[in-house]
């Protein structure tokens, strides 16, 4: 048995640990995006809604034509349809030139037979040159990838700028809509009582109310304002974020590093807007992708009424409106802007309901 020399010390020497060997930890939005990554359908949902919002954004520059140009032989031309320069000489050398349409030929020949009519319309389909006196019929090299509307404007180019608009007012609205939310589910939440009864009190008022109707009176009230469609659709979406933005700091203000800083002596703003609100931000996020659509579907009902966008401006929810009253005739006027809000909807709820599960903490790493 060994025993110990009285007096002498012992010395212990500290285990060698592998630094190599310790797990990284990862940030809540470092793991959020490492979990939605794994999402193909949210992934699929993120890229169609950028790749809309880009095209929507540049492409109006590349397609050489304005919202508002109008070419009267070019009304309701179906897409792709052949396109023929038409050029009237005049005395003195000068001469007009405009664009008709295949589909408005037979206008062009009104005063000759049906059969006649027909010839023309025939040979210059074929590609052939076609000159009556002073007027010159010849095929031209112009498309309009979505055709035109009634008035002749292209559809492609409108419907482009029209996504403009109603991103924007999706984006403006959604954005109003958080922070009135946010802020007053934010100050119910922390200060609690009275206070937290009776402002919840007044919000539930608010959702007794029809949404559109609050909408409608705000519009004639004020007149109709491209600015104020914003704050009026955003003013009555908050009621939702308020909830829960409410419930989620009512959950956290009973947390340890909450009293903690209250034990500082921290004063409530620094506590609610340097502590509170930044660890609601997920929620937050969530709600604003699933309430960026309805936002938009409440435009494109305002729209149907007749009290959205004005013209010349236009948005996905005119012009779907537009082309409902000729889908039986000219149906692309009706498909090509639905195609594109419909798409956009659609990866919206994709993208939130893949930040819901991304976001959420208490779901498995895989």
């Amino acid at each position: 048995m060994n025993s110990a020399t009285p007096g002498a010390t012992t010395s212990i020497e500290p285990a060698s640990v592998r630094i190599d060997h310790l797990e990284q930890g990862t940030s809540l939005w470092k793991d959020a995006w490492y979990r939605l990554k794994k999402n193909r359908v949210a992934l699929f949902g993120l890229c169609a809604f950028c790749s809309v919002a880009i095209l929507c954004l540049i492409g109006p520059y590349f397609t050489g034509r304005t919202y508002e140009q109008t070419e009267i032989g070019l009304k309701a031309s179906s897409p792709m349809e052949s396109i023929f320069l038409k050029t009237e000489a005049f005395k003195g050398g000068e001469s007009k030139r405009s664009f008709v349409a295949l589909s408005n030929l037979e206008d062009e020949f009104l005063d000759r037979t049906k059969s006649d009519r027909k010839d023309v319309v025939e040979k210059l389909a074929r590609g052939g040159a076609y000159r009556e006196g002073k007027i010159t019929y010849e095929p031209s090299a112009r498309r309009y990838l979505f055709g035109t509307d009634p008035l002749g404007r292209d559809l492609l180019t409108r419907v482009l700028i029209g996504g403009r608009i109603s991103l924007a007012v999706g984006f403006a609205a959604t954005l109003v809509s958080i922070c009135i939310g946010a802020l007053w589910g934010a100050t119910a939440g922390f200060v609690g009582g009275k206070i937290d009864s009776a402002m919840m009190r007044f919000a539930d008022v608010l959702y007794a109310l029809p949404f559109t109707v609050i909408v409608i009176l705000l519009m004639v009230m004020f007149g109709r304002n491209f600015i104020l469609l914003f704050v009026a659709i955003g003013a009555v979406e908050w009621l939702t974020m308020a909830r829960i933005v409410r419930g989620q700091i009512i959950s956290l203000k009973n947390q340890e590093f909450i009293e903690a800083a209250i034990s500082l002596g921290l004063p409530g703003h620094r506590i609610l807007f340097g502590h509170l609100i930044p660890n609601v931000l997920g929620p937050i996020i969530i709600y604003a992708t699933l309430t960026f659509p309805q936002v938009m579907l409440l435009e494109a009902v305002l729209s149907f009424l007749g009290l959205g966008v004005q013209p010349p401006l236009s948005s996905w929810g005119v012009l779907i409106d537009e082309g409902s009253r000729t889908m039986e005739t000219s149906i692309w006027l009706l498909v090509c802007p639905a195609f594109f809000f419909s798409l956009t909807l659609f990866s919206l709820n994709f993208l939130g309901d893949g930040l819901r599960d991304a976001l959420d903490p208490k779901s498995s790493k895989d």
